[in-house]
């Protein structure tokens, strides 16, 4: 094959040109360096000006060789080659980049040359004027604008670029269009009239919203994600009442709704990580007024089964992981990180389970299931912050390296001891705030929400965020925070108890149906229903072996003649926490493990979910008395 003569003629000619032009850009520059007429700053810009255009000259003019080099290399190299096809692809992509940061610079400096341009013009006519009075506030107006604009500018993009690290991408902006489509051909012009949203999509299919608008004094709202929560809401109140007429939780129709609007169903929820972000809330809310019911002297009194019970309950799933990992010649770091997640149990299932039904209160000195139950499920999650925070080190011994895993075995008991010290000083905090600060603070708040009811919601939703802000800081889990908020809160009383819960529980109740809409985007039915049968094995199995687990952990520790709160306990535990979803996903972007392993831990997950309330309600037929059973809500 050999290249087009005439090609090889316009080629040469245009070079030709390109060497005239710069041959003029050079006259033209000496001629502006002898102009004595012009003021320094003018001359400046005009000559930066002519270097912006020799510039481009010469990036075309070596894009065109680059071409030809690429042209060349392709013709002698083996076509049959796909991995050198592949570095050539790759070669190109990444000049495609490169080039596209240069054309955003120059087009910038551009935009910058055409400013001046307007500037010099509008003094050029202020010169052959006199200004009116209005005018003269405008242009005062039109200066402090600028200025304006150039204080708050933080040029992120010029400079993140050169950062380490930082990946340069082609990306699709997606313009938000009206809901006729009148302006489906008018994206070009987004910027100067349009207050929507645009949407990037990466080339691995990644969606972006704008989260922080370039120019901040013109409010911009996020469209997608109110009509997400529009749509949550309204399809969850039939979903979540067809379930109560057929006597099941509402929370199955809430998922249900999630498994509709979701990728799996009609794919209208757009911005699925915000929706996820504000379920979130609802899990913190919902330890929140777990905490409330469960006063300091409960917690005393089960603390240490609580820690005793969690601590043997994982331990004992990582040691059935291994066994069963060696069996099936897995590595050892998937095998502990996938017992690990599957030992955490659903705390927000488990309070919904409790909630106005029967707690089990017993007799001074005596357990209740309730308390045991609820005790351990905050220790899980308090080895979800410290799961959380070892996950780096199970990454790095990914790669089976001996020294690489006896210094993540290190690494991880300094975590340990960390985190534990982060503990003491969480509680040693806790009790100071409740001997000190929490009482008179709700006596102001009190006093001062009188008829204005507002001041108590905000205040104890500032004391949560508070807690929350505080454990993350210092390492330990946000969830535990929230639950030592209503902890410390139940400690002043019954009646303050009383009373914040009339104002935090419509808010838990409303951010929970969020919470459990946001497991229903996770769940993909064609999946499950192709996997129908190994996912029931392996969910089942699952569910078996942790409720056994957990009966023998209990029998070890509780005191005799507490059959039911074994019982009813390890019926609670049997289940997966929805934190798996996290985990799982943060585990397959770092490679621990596969996309055909994430997905059965996700399905295994919302399977043994959906499990959970059957399971439940068996054990409490069989442990609790009938006067005292209450539906499940």
């Amino acid at each position: 094959m050999t290249a087009c003569p005439g090609a090889l003629c316009r080629f040469k000619s245009r070079l030709r040109h390109k060497q005239s032009a710069v041959r003029k850009l050079s006259a033209a520059g000496v001629a502006l360096e002898r102009d004595k007429k012009l003021v320094p700053p003018e001359k400046l810009f005009r000559i930066h000006t002519l270097e912006v255009f020799q510039r481009e000259l010469n990036e075309s003019e070596r894009s065109l060789f680059q071409a030809v080099e690429g042209l060349q290399r392709v013709l002698k190299g083996n076509l049959r080659d796909v991995v050198n096809m592949k570095d050539s692809s790759r070669q190109r992509l990444q000049a495609l980049r490169e080039a596209a940061i240069k054309e955003e610079q120059e087009y910038m400096e551009l935009v910058a040359a055409e400013k001046h341009q307007q500037e010099a013009l509008k003094v050029a006519q202020d010169r052959n004027k006199t200004l009116s009075m209005l005018d003269e506030i405008l242009e005062d107006v039109r200066k402090a604008a600028d200025r304006l604009e150039e204080d708050i500018e933080e040029h992120a993009f010029d400079n993140n670029k050169q950062m380490k690290g930082v990946n340069v991408e082609a990306v699709l902006r997606v313009e938000e269009d009206d809901e006729d489509g009148k302006r489906k051909n008018e994206s070009r012009q987004v910027d100067k009239g349009n207050l929507g949203l645009s949407m990037l999509i990466d080339s691995q299919n990644n969606q972006y919203v704008l989260t922080k608008p370039r120019d901040s004094t013109i409010p911009r709202a996020d469209h997608h994600f109110i009509k997400d929560l529009v749509y949550v809401v309204m399809l969850s109140l039939p979903c979540g009442w067809l379930c109560t007429l057929m006597r099941l939780p509402p929370m199955f129709g809430y998922i249900i709704c999630g498994v509709l609007l979701g990728p799996s169903g009609l794919n209208s929820i757009k911005s699925m990580v915000q929706v996820e972000t504000l379920g979130e809330l609802g899990v913190f809310f919902t330890l929140f007024v777990v905490g409330l019911e469960f006063s300091p002297e409960r917690l005393h009194k089960v603390w240490k089964i609580s820690l005793q019970g969690s601590v043997n309950l994982s331990l004992l799933m990582v040691a059935a992981g291994l066994v069963w990992g060696q069996l099936l010649d897995l590595h050892p770091t998937q095998t502990v990180f996938i017992s690990s997640c599957l030992s955490l149990s659903s705390t927000p299932l488990v309070s919904r389970f409790l909630a106005g039904g029967s707690r089990g209160e017993s007799k001074e000195g005596e357990l209740d299931y309730s308390s045991v139950l609820l005790g351990m499920l905050v220790m899980q999650d308090v080895q979800l912050g410290l799961f959380i925070a070892v996950m780096p080190t199970f990454i790095q011994g990914g790669n089976g390296d001996t020294d690489s895993v006896l210094m993540g075995a290190l690494h991880v008991l300094v975590l340990l001891a960390r985190v534990l010290v982060s503990l003491v000083a969480v509680l040693l905090m806790c009790w100071l705030l409740r001997s000190h600060l929490v009482g008179p603070f709700y006596r102001k708040l009190h006093t001062e929400s009188k008829g204005n009811k507002e001041i108590l919601v905000l205040g104890t939703s500032a004391f949560v965020f508070l807690m929350l802000t505080v454990t993350e800081f210092m390492d330990v889990s946000m969830e535990l925070g929230c639950f030592l908020a209503g902890a410390l809160l139940s400690s002043q009383g019954h009646m303050v108890t009383t009373e914040v819960m009339s104002c935090a529980e419509p808010i838990r109740d409303f951010l929970a149906i969020i919470f459990f809409a946001s497991i229903g985007l996770h769940v993909f039915p064609t999946f499950v229903l192709y996997e129908l049968t190994i996912l029931l094995v392996l969910t089942v199995s699952l569910v078996i072996m942790k409720f056994i687990m957990a009966v023998l952990v209990l029998s070890a520790i509780l005191p005799p003649g507490s059959r039911h709160i074994r019982w009813l306990v390890s019926a609670g535990l049997a289940q997966v926490s929805e934190f798996s979803f996290v985990l799982g996903s943060r585990a397959r972007r770092a490679g621990i493990i596969s996309r055909e392993v994430y997905l059965l831990v996700l399905s295994v997950t919302t399977l043994s979910l959906l499990l959970a309330p059957v399971l439940w309600r068996a054990a409490t037929l069989k442990c609790i008395p009938r006067a005292e059973r209450k539906p499940l809500t």
